[in-house]
């Protein structure tokens, strides 16, 4: 977008509309402690062409996701995105259309939905699912106010193998009640979540795969929850990873939040992202967003109608489950046409191809000197020791183009115990020359 600058005759008319004598007076309701009181260290126009120029060199020094070894993940991750899928959501039906505000006539969104719950409620192994959520982390956050609502109970217990963002979004919903009680981060397994659960507990929260990428035992902290009154709330970072897992609703998870980027959405710079929300059948007034569902009209023709929608837009206020304002639509069509290209048979081969990768990658770091590898069991991340801090060392591999993982100190550093681990991801796209070479150079920045 160009910058289009104002005359001054411009600027003294929109004022002279407004009432205020001049621009100090338009922000006269600012306090001086908050405005600018210094030039910053720029030029003061340049020609279009040259701030281009500038501008490109600067992206140049970027690494991209594909130009070499890349082991990123810890809540985002890249995967092969079909071309069909960026096609096909750029189709102007699809690309300009907004929330269904008159649901009877934007069938083709309301069906592309239906389906998107659908395969939802598939992967999760739930009875519903909602037509979708901004991302992974407020989905949570969301299922925590929903769990508070069904039991009429307030605790709410973090597992400390969730994802620091998602705890620290939970924290922002809550206010830090006092009732909200996050445990200490868990590295090496399964942590003491179940020691915690009480007659008032609302809930316990557990990511599988979790943040260090151990899989969890899903059944006996639901039997635990259960007995107790509490309900079980399970977070998904690396969706990919239901296409072989057993699915959370079979092992006894009662709300079951992910985040859906993995499928149709590219990195992106960090979003926008896909939240996805599934619960049992009995819960579903108590869910936030929309639900989209089938019907018949007069003459017996399939279609399609907005179901529920307990959101602040449709209902008063006060009787809202969620003030959420929208859903992801574009990204859950992305997910949705990504996921029919799958079909059922290629989720499962993409997952294994994943899990594939992630043995390979085990087992070459299993021979690299100073690395330890902290997972027993693990999809396609897992999380390493290394002998000296893993923020330098990410630091000096990436100088050799290699984009060896996250840290563990970045998402957490309020905690030392953790500055020298290091999470790192495989995926389909990860070669084994990928892994050679980071093991080389790891190999040889430990040494």
């Amino acid at each position: 977008m160009r910058y289009l600058p104002h005359s001054a005759h411009e600027r003294a008319e929109m004022l002279g509309v407004i009432g205020a004598a001049d621009i100090e007076a338009l922000f006269s309701a600012v306090p001086k402690s908050a405005l600018k009181s210094f030039r910053l260290d720029l030029p003061d126009h340049s020609p279009e062409f040259m701030v281009e120029a500038h501008m490109r060199a600067l992206a140049n020094k970027n690494q991209a996701g594909g130009d070499g070894p890349f082991f990123v993940g810890a809540g985002a991750y890249r995967h092969h995105v079909p071309a069909t899928v960026d096609h096909l959501i750029q189709r102007s039906e699809w690309l300009t259309a907004y929330t269904p505000y008159q649901p009877e006539i934007s069938q083709g969104t309301l069906q592309m939905l239906f389906e998107f719950q659908t395969q939802v409620a598939k992967i999760t192994g739930m009875d519903v699912a909602n037509a979708s959520l901004y991302d992974g982390s407020t989905g949570t956050a969301e299922a925590v106010l929903m769990a508070r609502r069904l039991t009429r109970r307030s605790k709410i217990v973090l597992s400390g193998g969730l994802h620091p963002h998602y705890r620290d979004v939970v924290k922002a919903y809550l206010k830090d009640d006092a009732d909200l009680v996050c445990l200490s981060p868990s590295p090496e397994g399964q942590g003491d979540i179940l020691e915690h659960i009480d007659g008032n507990t609302a809930a316990i929260v557990i990511q599988t795969p979790d943040f260090y990428g151990h899989l969890r035992d899903l059944k006996g902290a639901a039997e635990a929850a259960h007995a107790q009154g509490a309900l079980l709330i399970v977070v998904v970072t690396e969706v990919v990873s239901l296409g072989l897992l057993e699915a959370p609703g079979a092992l006894g998870a009662d709300i079951v939040v992910a985040e859906g980027q993995s499928i149709g959405n590219a990195l992106n710079f960090g979003g926008p992202y896909l939240g996805l929300m599934a619960t049992r059948k009995e819960f579903i007034r108590q869910m936030p967003g929309r639900v989209c569902g089938e019907t018949v009209d007069a003459d017996g023709n399939r279609g399609f109608v907005l179901t529920l929608s307990t959101r602040e837009q449709h209902i008063r206020r006060e009787k809202a489950t969620s003030n959420i304002c929208t859903n992801s639509g574009l990204c859950a069509l992305a997910f949705s046409i990504h996921m029919g290209l799958l079909g059922e048979a290629g989720f499962v081969r993409l997952a294994r191809l994943n899990h594939a990768n992630a043995i390979r990658l085990a087992d070459a770091l299993d021979g690299v000197p100073g690395v330890t590898l902290l997972n027993q069991t693990f999809f396609n991340e897992m999380t390493i020791r290394v002998t000296q801090p893993a923020a330098g060392l990410v630091e000096r591999l990436a100088r050799r183009g290699i984009l060896a993982g996250v840290p563990a100190s970045r998402l957490l550093p309020e905690d030392p115990e953790v500055n020298n681990l290091l999470i790192l991801a495989a995926t389909e796209l990860t070669t084994e020359a990928d892994i050679a070479a980071l093991c080389t150079a790891l190999t040889e920045e430990l040494a």
